[in-house]
């Protein structure tokens, strides 16, 4: 058989995988190989985006994402993307090119211990040192990557390595090397979680992304519709059962976490995103019952009364079967009817916001019509500190995987590449970016990748001039940004761009973005002085 080099086992062994698209910058490892055999590559201005859209591009699709990163400094840069997906507990498989194996120690160009520098922002970083296991290699990361929880993983990849030629028949390829299982839940411990739902006065469902990655969407909006019980989700959640679901009252939320009384927690951490299930936050006398895949989240940061360690989707579609005929889902309950109105007053007072024709327009003002813009599938990506705490409470989701931010790291910048990954990975669905001014000038030159890629996201950049809301007693120079003029930024690059002042025009303005046909930006104006607010404990999602 005729011989191969190590850069080419890699990217075969990345396409058996089923790999279609990655990102990347000039000069990182398996490029031109994966190019040839036909993967999409998307070529960014900045390794740190790239990340940020793998991790992206793994949240609206389910599966791994891929990043290529140049040596040395170009990958250092990935490390701030691989710290946030692997906080986020999603599967990003990273690829860096290194100087070459016999040039070590000898103070080379960009030599520098890079494995070193990945391990403690991944699940598994390693180097490959032997051409003819890139196959090997890349099943590790595969596995590492996908294993429970699911996290970020690093390969080193020496330029001498991944140049060597090895003869074709000498290569072993992993086979069969990952199981499709699923882990249910101890029988008595459903009957015993059933059971203590059902006597509750005031239960409760939380949910995560666990249940995303477990493609347990339908089993959870069974397990509500047969049960009746309210439910939220983190903010990574959003969309897993649709948010017009009779069971979902988003306005209650401190309500009812602070007086459930039985709480059933399914594929999430009991982390700062849920104030680590503690009082004052959550009800002092509650009861937990904790469903998670990893057994070491269960009871952390708080007791629990139940722990069921499985699968998302197994649990909730035992679950589903032992509470047939135990609830009674359509009563309106005393709980039910207090959670709904809690739900019905606070979107009295939001829409006084949403609905004002005031300028400078509140910032929610501008979500509303975004989400009256928004196709129902619409995936939406949304980055900031204000916007993103005014949009979690006015626009909600419909879909699993269609609505993304940073998660618990919480990483500013995210909004762009997210949005363009999502793109790349649904390119016949719209994708809209909500971001803050602040936010936007992170990674705002990626305008530019969207361009070249002829990838029609519209980015609405809430613009407030600052990289907070200012504060009406104290003039802080530190946060002041001005109103830049981001549309012109989109139009110097060749897209669309809008500036708007008034809130009537923001519709007109949407729809002429997206009739561009172009990648657009959509520059809004809004008073400097609102300031959104959020309960103690929920500052790093945001």
């Amino acid at each position: 058989m005729s011989e191969v080099t190590g850069a080419r086992l890699g990217a075969e062994a990345l396409r058996r995988e089923g790999v279609d698209t990655f990102f990347y910058l000039l000069s990182a490892p398996l490029v031109a190989d994966l190019l040839d055999l036909g993967a999409k590559g998307i070529l960014v201005r900045n390794e740190t985006a790239a990340g940020m859209m793998a991790h992206g591009y793994s949240r609206v699709t389910g599966r791994p994402g891929i990043v290529l990163a140049s040596h040395g400094p170009g990958t250092a840069n990935i490390v701030p993307s691989l710290a946030n997906a692997n906080a986020d507990a999603c599967p990003v498989i990273a690829f860096g090119a290194s100087a070459g194996l016999i040039d070590r120690h000898t103070d080379g160009f960009q030599e520098m211990d890079q494995v070193a520098m990945m391990r403690p922002v991944t699940k598994w970083a390693e180097q490959a040192v032997h051409a003819q296991r890139m196959p090997e290699y890349v099943s590790i990361a595969f596995r590492h990557a996908l294993a429970a929880p699911h996290g970020a993983v690093y390969l080193d990849c020496p330029n001498d390595v991944m140049r060597s030629r090895v003869e074709g028949d000498r290569v072993y390829w992993p086979e069969k090397y990952r199981t499709e299982a699923r882990s249910y839940g101890d029988p008595a411990a459903i009957e015993q979680a059933v059971r203590m739902l059902a006597e509750a006065e005031k239960p409760l469902v939380v949910t995560g992304s666990g249940v995303l990655w477990s493609d347990a969407s339908r089993e959870l909006e069974e397990f509500i519709d047969t049960t009746g019980i309210p439910f939220f989700t983190t903010p990574q959640g959003r969309g897993v059962v649709p948010e017009d679901h009779r069971r979902f009252f988003a306005g209650a939320r401190s309500l009812a976490f602070r007086e459930a009384d039985t709480v059933l927690v399914v594929g999430t951490r009991a982390n700062v995103l849920l104030n680590g299930l503690r009082p004052p936050r959550w009800n002092p006398q509650a009861r937990f019952i904790q469903v998670n895949l990893d057994a070491r989240e269960i009871g952390h940061n708080v007791p629990v009364e139940l722990g069921i360690v499985g699968d998302a989707k197994a649990v909730l579609g035992q679950l589903t079967e032992a509470a047939r005929g135990r609830f009674d889902p359509a009563a309106n309950t005393l709980w039910i009817d207090a959670l709904a109105q809690r739900d019905a007053s606070r979107w009295e007072q939001t829409s006084r916001q949403m609905d004002s024709n005031e300028t400078p327009m509140h910032p929610l003002r501008l979500c509303r019509e975004v989400r009256d813009f928004m196709d129902r599938d619409a995936i939406l990506a949304v980055d900031g500190h204000e916007i993103l705490n005014f949009a979690r409470q006015s626009i909600p989701s419909y879909l699993p995987g269609h609505r993304i931010n940073s998660g618990t790291h919480g990483t500013m910048g995210v909004g762009v590449p997210f949005a363009i990954a999502a793109k790349a990975a649904h390119p016949d669905t719209q994708v809209i970016a909500l971001i803050g001014d602040g936010s936007f000038g992170w990674n705002g030159m990626e305008i530019d990748t969207a361009i070249r890629h002829e990838l029609a996201v519209v980015f609405v950049v809430c613009n407030n001039g600052s990289f907070t809301a200012a504060d009406p007693d104290q003039v802080n120079p530190q946060k002041q940004l001005g109103f830049q003029r981001y549309d012109r930024m989109m139009e110097a690059f060749g897209g669309h761009g809008e500036f708007v002042e008034d809130p009537t025009e923001i519709r007109a303005a949407l729809d002429r973005a997206v009739a561009s046909g172009k990648p657009a930006l959509v520059n809004v104006k809004v008073d400097p002085y609102a300031a959104s607010t959020t309960q103690i404990g929920l500052m790093s999602e945001h």
